[in-house]
């Protein structure tokens, strides 16, 4: 259980970092003069968590997951200080300008924040039989819609009230500053109470040029996505050369793990039933869930009349649904053993959320809102644990750690996808309803995903620019709905398999279907 706080405190700490800048960013662009980069700080972070997530579930399949563990954190806390740093000593050599290193030290922290996620499904797959870990793994659900919630509101409490707690520091520092003692105490539970959870068989070199093909072409794809469609569109060479180099470099590490004894992501997982469709519905789910986190603050505030702040304090019901449901999906799986029921109930859940907030007239009240997203929540909160749990329970223990990352990394990479398609969705529906001369200047939203357009301040409430940001934002959560029909139509195609009672033990058969 000590080790089990451990991997959770630091769990915390990266997922508090995806969502800690964001309120801290208007205060650092004017420190730093990078108001033409701002969007690059949050897609540093998430490029790099994205693309090392894969090569970490690898590593830990080859040597000691306390090893792994401690340099994931390690790494995250010395990003995390030289963010802290950055431009606190002029332009550097190589480095460049204030923002420039906040940047860079922002990719910094991704590497190490890409093991913290990976990581802590894999430490937990070792500690807790798959018949008990549901209630374990459903912890990860709850610190991940705890920090959801406490991420915005830190961020921006230390960055109004930060300035001279420390003598000579910003207020936004603190936003960094703040990892180096919960990360600390992090590595000291790591340390002094997880045992080193060495696999079974003996380690082999890793495969260098899988883990390069796979860096150069998970790297443009997400930075191809991220960008503002607004400046950088489709057809625009920049992203297009993006694309083509992500695209040969995905068929050349394919074409090589296919014929590698030793592969970063053994594609023989493929043919397992329950890896294949989980994973084909957390890519469709992941999508959805970024679609709520993007676009509901654009409707409160675009829509609503709103001040930023109580759009972003109007999420909070969401995150506490997913605490919700990610808790009892978890209790409810370890006590009677069964998960897809889980799996499916909570999709139906989110269908019916979905379906309120589609449906949304321009007068909706703010607290029905709030109910909607509720809903939403709890439909989420089992798609944290048990399709995780499904397919860790469905493969055989060496390749726990491959087959857990790429859990994560089909989620996040649906998400940045569909979040990609979701932003082009809600600008040509704004195109349709909106004069050209009522139409917003593009401006960029701070979030997980791309740039989308966002109307200034005071014009979203003119009736013409309500009623069509009310219909963009029903087409995008249309689009959502139809994501969450294709994940639980994958859901019905998830074998349901006995939870093991240990850790050991041959991959169990599919439960008679009169069961």
């Amino acid at each position: 259980m000590l080790t089990l706080f451990g991997i959770m405190l630091a769990m915390f700490l990266g997922s508090l970092d995806q969502t800690i800048v964001s309120t801290a960013l208007p205060r650092i662009v004017d420190d730093l003069h990078g108001l033409d980069r701002f969007t690059w700080v949050a897609t540093a972070y998430l490029v790099a968590s994205t693309a090392l997530v894969p090569i970490y579930g690898k590593l830990a399949d080859m040597y000691s997951r306390r090893s792994i563990e401690v340099a994931a954190v390690s790494v995250f806390l010395v990003g995390s200080m030289l963010c802290g740093l950055a431009g606190e000593f002029g332009p550097l050599p190589l480095l460049g300008d204030g923002m420039t290193q906040l940047i860079i030290f922002r990719a910094v922290q991704g590497l190490g924040g890409a093991g913290l996620f990976a990581m802590a499904f894999i430490i937990i797959a070792d500690l807790f039989p798959p018949a008990e870990r549901g209630r374990y793994q459903g912890f990860t659900g709850a610190v991940f819609g705890t920090s959801s919630v406490l991420g915005p509101f830190l961020g921006g409490f230390l960055t109004d009230q930060g300035t001279g707690l420390i003598p000579g520091v910003e207020g936004w520092r603190l936003v960094f500053y703040v990892n180096l003692p919960l990360g600390l105490l992090a590595l000291w539970f790591i340390l002094t109470q997880m045992p080193p959870l060495r696999p079974s068989a003996e380690p082999r070199r890793l495969d260098y040029l899988s883990a390069l093909l796979l860096m150069t072409g998970l790297v443009p794809l997400v930075m191809a996505l991220q960008l503002n469609k607004a400046v950088y569109g489709w057809a625009d060479p920049y992203t297009l050369t993006l694309l083509g180099v992500a695209l040969l470099s995905l068929v050349l590490f394919v074409r090589r793990s296919l014929h590698h004894d030793n592969p970063i992501l053994d594609f023989g997982l493929f043919r397992n039933q329950v890896f294949r469709t989980a994973n084909a519905a957390l890519f469709l789910l992941g999508g959805a869930f970024l679609g709520i986190i993007i676009f509901e603050p654009l409707f409160m505030v675009n829509v609503l009349g709103l001040s930023a702040t109580k759009a972003g304090v109007s999420l909070i019901p969401l995150s506490m649904g997913v605490v919700a449901g990610s808790l009892l999906a978890g209790q409810m799986v370890s006590r009677f053993g069964h998960y897809k029921r889980w799996m499916l109930a909570g999709l139906l859940v989110l269908l019916g959320g979905l379906s309120l907030l589609a449906t949304m007239p321009v007068n909706i009240t703010y607290g029905r809102v709030l109910l909607y997203l509720l809903i939403c929540g709890i439909g989420l909160g089992p798609t944290m644990p048990l399709y995780t749990l499904a397919i860790q329970n469905a493969i055989e223990p060496r390749l726990m750690g491959q087959a857990t990352s790429a859990s994560q990394f089909f989620r996040q990479i649906g998400g940045a996808i569909a979040a990609s398609i979701l932003g082009a969705v809600l600008s040509f529906t704004l195109a349709e309803g909106m004069p050209v001369s009522a139409a917003p200047a593009p401006q960029g939203v701070v979030s997980e995903g791309p740039a989308v357009p966002a109307a200034a301040a005071g014009g979203a409430r003119s009736p013409v620019m309500r009623a069509a940001f009310s219909k963009a934002i029903s087409r995008v959560y249309l689009v959502n709905i139809c994501l969450v029909v294709g994940g639980l139509i994958m859901t019905l195609f998830v074998p349901e398999l006995p939870l093991k009672k240990t850790n050991a033990g041959p991959v169990p058969e599919p439960v008679p279907a009169a069961d």
